[in-house]
């Protein structure tokens, strides 16, 4: 996402004046720490404050009536800070695959397109956020007696920073011309909207499709950021086809982002940072190295176990990835495995991981729909150990013939040892899902205690007696970047909640019920409609805002044709997981791609392999529903 910046300033660097440039750089950087320290500070206090409340209420038994609304306001103003520090770090997702294939120039101007729309839609939306704001004046919240505005405020300061930054960004392009096309290419695409206003009207749902197909489609292929796309596509249709007020588009946003159960996004980030870290998934990796490095294709069943221990703890698929790889790589290659190969299988073991708990994505299934966490938690876990089986099927086809003739096999005093010294970081994972499924602590609270437990842990075992490698100076870039991660994230989620009450309020919500309900074949033909469209969804989308975007609505057409809800959500985050990471559009494979250091290209021929096996497992898990909710 650097790339975008970096394209810009090679685009127009030889007509920006040095000293305007280093004054610009200066003043974005120092504008920048401004609002890093405060949302760093604000993670750590979310630790503290909901700690402090789990400890209260079950060591104390005296709870912290104050503790979860207090979280409540001060997670509002997190998600918008780090919205803003992603903006300035170029970090909000979007697809690139399409501008990442045209020339240079094209590149540059295409980068300023992106950041104009965002801009314009900043602009657009600010007016109404400041009402928003100070219609939450009259309310007051119920255990701290503060008026709901000092929490609604942090939606306009928000939005007002990443449109500053998207000016610094403007004004530190320094071509000119590019940017003066890139702002009137912009400005005549909404100018021509707005003058086709009234011809809009009479078109009724046809606005839909111009709208949330074609806007929203365009937005997003031209690699504008998604949360912007989607919010420009709701935004254009609620002013310009309907008599809503705009106001109400910022509250839903507002209600898809304050849901405290996805104050879990960033304290789930900030843990699998954490472990990474203190080398606590380091140690797992020893141990199934130990146990599974002497036979053929060993390592490649370790990164698949690996990436399965991994996922329990820290949610993010980047982090895990990150944890794993750089571990397991330099000698997967010593032994002949080929760079492209293990990319591939590294991105398919993360959509192989994506419904193992604490799964951002089970967590924001269970903000969006009501679905019970802890029994997605439990029916989480089977499935992904039947996609592990056929990759591993796969695997071992491939490395059949390996030649180990140079690997030594751990004696039983190695695994021992292995074994110990991993024994506090295997733990964790066993210790969330106890907590979450046996209603011990919410997914919230047992992310703090899993923070807690991976700060103890990691500091007096692993970094004072084992590894010795904490390092206190990287807690402030990690809870920076836990920032940036979780705003860009929760910004989705809030434009995409916007977005779904605009489709829902058309009536397109019950249309769409009615043509899935009425498909020949019952619920298989929904099953096999599901897997495609979120296959689909997910390499455009990624699963977060496609979950959000139509799991209000589908989830109630499964139950009505006799799907449970648990099992249709691990249907539905396999089949997006494969989207994700599958390429050319999955945006999963080039993280993979990114942190192997790998080149794409290199991973495009064996990947579609591992994506077969995936579909397999997916097509089992869809066939025997006793895999998702047979311990529920």
């Amino acid at each position: 996402m650097a790339h975008a910046e970096l394209t810009e300033v090679a685009a127009g660097e030889v007509n920006q004046p040095p000293r305007r440039r280093s004054f610009l750089v200066a003043l974005e950087s120092l504008l920048g720490t401004l609002v890093e320290i405060p949302a760093a500070v604000l993670v750590v206090a979310e630790i503290v404050i909901l700690f402090a409340g789990v400890v209260a209420r079950y060591v104390l038994l005296q709870p912290l009536i104050w503790s979860d609304e207090l979280a409540s306001i001060l997670f509002l103003w997190l998600a918008m800070l780090g919205a803003a520090v992603a903006f300035r770090r170029a970090e909000h997702m979007r697809m690139t695959a399409v501008v990442a294939n045209a020339r240079p120039a094209m590149r540059a101007y295409l980068d300023l397109v992106a950041t104009c729309a965002a801009l314009a839609f900043l602009v657009m939306i600010a007016w109404p956020s400041w009402e928003y704001a100070y219609e939450e004046s009259y309310i007051t919240t119920p255990a701290l007696q503060i008026l709901n505005s000092w929490r609604a405020a942090a939606l306009p300061v928000g939005i007002a920073l990443m449109a500053l930054f998207a000016l610094l960004r403007l004004a530190r392009a320094g071509n000119v011309r590019t940017v003066l096309a890139a702002i009137a290419s912009v400005a005549a695409v909404i100018a021509a909207f707005w003058l086709l206003k009234g011809a809009l009207k009479p078109l009724g749902n046809l606005n839909l499709i111009i709208f949330f197909v074609g806007v929203a489609g365009f937005c997003v292929f031209a690699g504008v950021p998604i949360a912007f796309g989607f919010g420009l596509a709701t935004y254009g249709y609620l002013a310009l086809t309907t008599s809503t007020p705009l106001m109400v588009l910022v509250g839903r946003m507002d209600e898809g982002m304050s849901h405290l159960i996805l104050l879990s996004v960033p304290l789930f980030v900030f843990l699998g940072l954490l472990i990474e870290m203190t080398g606590m998934a380091r140690a797992m990796v020893a141990f199934l190295a130990s146990l599974l490095g002497h036979v053929r294709g060993g390592l490649h069943y370790v990164l698949v176990g690996a990436m399965y221990l991994v996922s329990g703890i820290s949610g993010s698929k980047a982090a895990d990835m990150a944890a794993v790889a750089p571990v397991l790589f330099p000698e997967m290659k010593a032994r002949g495995a080929k760079p492209g190969d293990l990319v591939a299988l590294l991105a398919a073991t993360g959509a192989q991981t994506e419904t193992i708990p604490p799964s951002l994505v089970l967590i924001t299934i269970g903000s969006v729909t009501g679905v019970s966490i802890a029994a997605l938690f439990t029916g989480g876990l089977l499935p992904g150990v039947v996609l592990a089986i056929t990759l591993s099927a796969l695997v071992w086809w491939r490395y059949r013939g390996e030649n180990l003739s140079h690997v030594t096999r751990a004696s039983g005093a190695e695994i021992l040892k292995a074994l110990i010294v991993a024994l506090p970081a295997l733990a964790l994972p066993f210790v969330i899902r106890y907590a979450v499924v046996e209603g011990i602590a919410t997914a919230t609270e047992v992310s703090t205690i899993g923070i807690v437990y991976a700060f103890i842990v990691g500091f007096f075992i692993y970094g004072l007696l084992i590894y010795r490698n904490f390092d206190w100076r990287r807690i402030v870039p990690m809870l920076v970047e836990t920032a940036s991660l979780s705003g860009a994230i929760l910004l989705i989620i809030g434009a995409a909640t916007g977005m779904a009450w605009g489709l829902t309020q058309s009536g397109f919500s019950r249309a769409l019920a009615a043509a899935m309900t009425g498909l020949p074949g019952g619920s298989a033909s929904f099953i096999a409609v599901s897997i495609l469209a979120f296959v689909i969804l997910g390499s455009v989308l990624e699963g977060i805002p496609a979950i959000v975007l139509f799991g209000p609505l589908l989830f109630p057409i499964a139950r009505t044709v006799g799907v449970h809800e648990v099992h249709y959500a691990m249907i539905i985050i396999l089949a997006m997981g494969i989207g994700l990471f599958a390429p050319p559009f999955g945006v999963g494979y080039y993280a993979a791609c990114a942190i192997g250091r790998v080149d794409p290209a290199e991973g495009i021929r064996p990947i579609w392999g591992y994506m077969l096996a995936l579909l397999i497992g997916l097509v089992i898990v869809a066939i025997f529903p006793w895999i998702s909710i047979g311990f529920l």
